[in-house]
């Protein structure tokens, strides 16, 4: 059983998911759709500068639980030798990382021009910070850091479409908008989405490297309800792509409300996937 710190620790781990890939993912959709997504620039870059904030403060409480999950007590937290300590570990290359990447987003989002482009940088950064400690970097194999963040990239342009996409089919005025948003991101998800999976898979086996494991660990098994999730939200981008998608491309305004209502399902999706995956990176015991 994980004790409470890393019960704690994977709380902040999905809040650092959620601000890293949100806010990446945003700053990815402004870049790509920029003609689709003005009207919506204000809205998405307050968004963007919360999550980045998110995950800033995910990164360092993080970093500060370490330290009490080290000692047992709360008082770990702010132990400076014991942080002292860690900073010089990878887990302090890692916060690092982390830092410079979101403060990079943060800067990048207030600064007109080449900004949209600083932000990416730090998103991309942030997202590599997760390729260097954990249970993948345990094989020392650069193609499988690479593979990761591509895998990161890929959920987070998924991610970053959700909230211009759901707040544009909730205007009537916008609905032809959101139709061609999704149209366009459809097109292009119908490449990122299969790599998304091989990629997973991959990273799955090289972790589990058996079907025993995989039912009989509570790894394997946290890992078969993250994929029961995946399988869902797959389904619900099925259905948005080759109906709701192509209706609205038709006028039928009800169909953008039925987008909506999907939209809301998939981020609820998406939450429980990054909670199986937070609880897999530190708080579950790979197998061995």
């Amino acid at each position: 059983m994980p004790d409470i710190w890393e019960q704690i620790g994977a709380i902040f781990k999905l809040l650092l998911y959620i601000g890293a890939l949100g806010a990446t993912g945003l700053v990815i959709i402004r870049i790509v759709f920029a003609d689709l997504t003005e009207t919506l620039h204000q809205r998405m870059q307050r968004q963007a500068l919360c999550l980045a904030g998110l995950a800033l403060l995910a990164s360092l409480f993080g970093f500060a639980l370490r330290g009490a999950a080290l000692t047992g007590t709360i008082a770990g937290m702010i132990d400076t030798e014991m942080l002292g300590l860690m900073w010089q570990t990878p887990v302090g290359d890692v916060l690092v990382y982390r830092i410079v990447g979101t403060m990079l987003m943060i800067l990048g989002l207030l600064t007109h021009r080449i900004g949209q482009w600083i932000a990416l940088g730090g998103g991309v950064l942030t997202l590599w910070s997760f390729a260097q400690i954990g249970h993948i970097p345990d094989s020392e194999r650069a193609v499988v850091r690479l593979i990761l963040l591509l895998h990161l990239l890929g959920v987070a342009f998924w991610v970053g479409v959700l909230p211009p996409l759901y707040r544009l089919s909730l205007q009537p005025n916008t609905i032809q908008q959101a139709a061609d948003l999704g149209h366009r991101f459809g097109q292009r998800a119908a490449a990122i989405v299969p790599m998304l999976i091989l990629a997973g898979v991959l990273m799955g086996w090289l972790l589990v490297g058996s079907f025993t494991t995989l039912v009989t660990t509570s790894y394997g098994q946290t890992l078969l309800i993250k994929l029961a999730f995946v399988g869902v939200l797959l389904a619900l981008a099925t259905v948005n792509k080759l109906r709701f998608v192509p209706a609205m491309l038709s006028g039928n305004h009800m169909a953008a409300r039925h987008l909506a209502r999907s939209i809301q399902i998939e981020t609820v999706m998406i939450l429980a996937v990054l909670a199986a995956t937070a609880t897999l990176t530190r708080a579950v015991t790979l197998p061995h």
